[in-house]
């Protein structure tokens, strides 16, 4: 009984504590991926420590780079949001005829259907004609731009004030941890092993980084011999994504699709998402295997787990910090750091 007892209130706070993270999304999850940018940081802050620099000087300093990196992505990224913009109404008049052929062709399997049953299908007439084209409500849309700018800037201004604080106090963190989680004894095996899963998963993210700048480049390169607007951006949107496993390189795919659709006519509007299927596919199966590691690997379908987990607990920066926190907890879990990452394309 008091096992059940034990087990029942566990339970409980593990859904009390979801509940909260999810009520509190818009504080919560911006210091959560302030947290795992300091983490995967650390090796920086490290190297301001050797310099003999300040906890304040240090901070400040992996601060200003990681929003210099923002940025320059952000300015980078802004040509190929414009052309996809621009190119947005010959996108949905394709779609729309690609469309037009689907509704052709499920209203002959209903008529089909009918004509065996005998049925009458009034319903099926009327989904066969064709559908309205919706418009864009431009004043709605910028009204809600502007009503959702104050919130956007409060998560900003939660991450840059969590990542500092974490990168001037990491070390007095990891210390009250260990003084407060575990007896006298234990004390310094956990701040071992708090240290050491920083620095795992912080070198494991280097790897990730450069596998996924490689990707990158060699997108950008395909694709501009293929004659697609924006082939830089392109580049930059596969080395973001693909830290998002299986998620991100499936959005990528379709947003390449869709250019394709504006950019090319006939079948050479699908070459493009088959390139970087091809790309992904050699990136997954033969690169990140080889330079990772089998014997660091989590179950892939933890892994997909945590994902949705994510996604559905922060939106699209639980997608992003999932992983990373996952891979965190394994190795203070298991405090060895072998049981980290190359599942990230279901190498078991």
């Amino acid at each position: 009984m008091d096992r059940a007892a034990q087990l029942s209130l566990v339970a409980l706070g593990l859904i009390a504590s979801v509940a909260a993270l999810a009520a509190l999304r818009d504080l919560a999850a911006p210091m959560a991926l302030a947290l795992v940018v300091g983490v995967v940081l650390s090796p920086l802050s490290d190297l301001w420590e050797r310099l003999r620099f300040s906890p304040a000087m240090g901070a400040s300093a992996s601060l200003v780079l990681t929003l210099a990196a923002f940025g320059t992505l952000g300015l980078l990224l802004q040509p190929l949001i414009a052309e996809l913009v621009h190119q947005a109404p010959k996108v949905w008049a394709d779609s729309q005829e690609v469309m037009k052929a689907f509704r052709g062709l499920f209203a002959g399997l209903k008529a089909a259907t009918r004509e065996l049953s005998g049925a009458v299908a009034e319903g099926a007439r009327a989904e066969a004609g064709p559908a309205p084209q919706q418009m864009v409500d431009l004043p709605a849309v910028t009204t809600g731009a502007l009503m959702i700018a104050p919130a956007i800037a409060a998560q900003a201004l939660t991450f840059v004030g969590t990542l500092f604080f974490f990168l001037l106090t990491r070390s007095e963190i990891y210390d009250w941890a260990a003084r407060r989680l575990v007896s006298p004894a234990g004390r310094g095996q956990l701040s071992q092993r708090l240290r050491r899963a920083e620095g795992i998963v912080s070198r494991y993210f280097l790897t990730i980084t450069l596998i996924n700048a490689a990707l990158g480049i060699a997108t950008a390169i395909a694709l501009q011999a293929l004659g697609l607007p924006g082939a830089l951006s392109w580049g930059i949107v596969a080395f973001l994504l693909n830290y998002v496993v299986y998620l991100g390189p499936a959005a990528v795919a379709v947003a390449l699709l869709l250019a394709g659709v504006a950019a090319f006519d006939g079948g050479a509007a699908a070459v493009p998402v088959l390139v970087y299927g091809a790309l992904i596919t050699l990136e997954g199966q033969f690169v990140t295997p080889a330079l990772v590691g089998r014997r660091m690997a989590l179950n892939p379908l933890l892994v997909f787990v945590a994902l949705l987990f994510g996604l559905w607990l922060w939106g699209a920066i639980g997608g992003i910090v999932a992983l990373p926190l996952l891979l965190w907890a394994t190795v203070v879990q298991n405090g060895d750091g072998l049981a980290i990452g190359a599942a990230r394309r279901g190498e078991a």
